[in-house]
């Protein structure tokens, strides 16, 4: 029987000793959960291209007691051979993985479908958008997701074997762009982040007999250098709240904050019973936006 003194927040959401693994990591929400999960006493490795980022990310925002943050640069994700040297790298320190964010994406391009003549519409589709952006993104945002999850399996089913059952887990970073109708102008950006969203559901189904866990997260606007077009020297980026307001779809009136990422991310980490789900942090848009 639980008892009251059991159920106490820090005992709930700790993950002290956790060793965890963010792709796209460096920057924007990949990088709120690296330090959300560092501030509660995890191990956390995060990866991406740009190596300056990533180590600047870690100097700026290492924990001054827990965990630590540890930085892999020079990381594609889109290319089997380097998500193979990542795991061996990680397999070097570490005999087992208990998370696995997928962060690492790319908006794609934009056009917007504002034309009222259907040859007018084609015209600016036609002419704004090709095959060859379409590929990339789709590339990153959903076929990475896959193939980072698979080249982790043996190492998150060892963490659930150190842990317990289901214990080990996955969270996808989606978007409430892949639950909407509205395309935003982003028709490649939107139907790959759906794609994140089915494939969140195939995967969790498929390797839960491996003990695995895996759930997503579809943010509504968070500040983060796709949604700010920039970060400062710590890695950060700004969103000012005028900015979203504009937006005129937005109920919370605000974009989403450093710590309410953070606490989706201990929820989904720590709660076994969850799996196979997107949770959607939107500040409401999804009410009053079609899905």
């Amino acid at each position: 029987m639980v008892q009251t003194a059991d159920l106490k927040v820090e005992r709930l959401f700790s993950v002290k000793e956790h060793v965890c693994v963010i792709t796209g990591g460096g920057t924007g929400i990949g990088l709120m959960a690296a330090q959300a999960l560092a501030a509660n006493g995890a191990r956390v490795y995060i990866t991406g291209r740009r190596e300056e980022a990533v180590e600047k990310a870690a100097q700026s925002h290492a924990p001054s007691d827990g965990g630590n943050i540890i930085p892999i640069g020079g990381i594609d994700v889109t290319k089997k051979a380097d998500l193979e040297r990542l795991v061996q790298t990680i397999s070097k320190d570490e005999k087992h993985i208990n998370l696995l964010i997928c962060a690492a994406g790319i908006p794609g391009g934009k056009a917007e479908p504002d034309k009222e003549s259907g040859e007018e519409m084609k015209k600016k589709l036609w002419e704004n958008e090709s095959p060859e952006v379409w590929a990339d993104t789709y590339n990153t945002d959903v076929t990475s997701v896959y193939f980072t999850t698979v080249a982790f399996l043996g190492l998150l089913q060892a963490g659930s074997e150190t842990h317990g059952h289901l214990s080990a887990s996955v969270i996808v970073i989606s978007s409430m762009s892949g639950l909407m109708r509205h395309a935003q102008g982003h028709f490649s950006y939107n139907a790959a982040k759906g794609g994140t969203v089915q494939l969140t559901k195939l995967m969790s189904a498929e390797f839960q007999k491996l003990k695995i866990r895996i759930n997503g997260i579809a943010p509504g606007y968070f500040p983060s250098e796709m949604t700010a077009k920039e970060s400062g020297h710590d890695q950060k980026s700004h969103l000012p709240d005028e900015k979203v307001k504009d937006k005129g779809h937005v109920p919370a009136q605000r974009a989403g904050s450093d710590d309410e990422m953070a606490q989706t991310v201990l929820f989904l980490t720590k709660n076994n019973y969850v799996n196979g789900q997107t949770v959607s942090v939107d500040g409401g848009v999804l009410n009053v936006v079609a899905n």
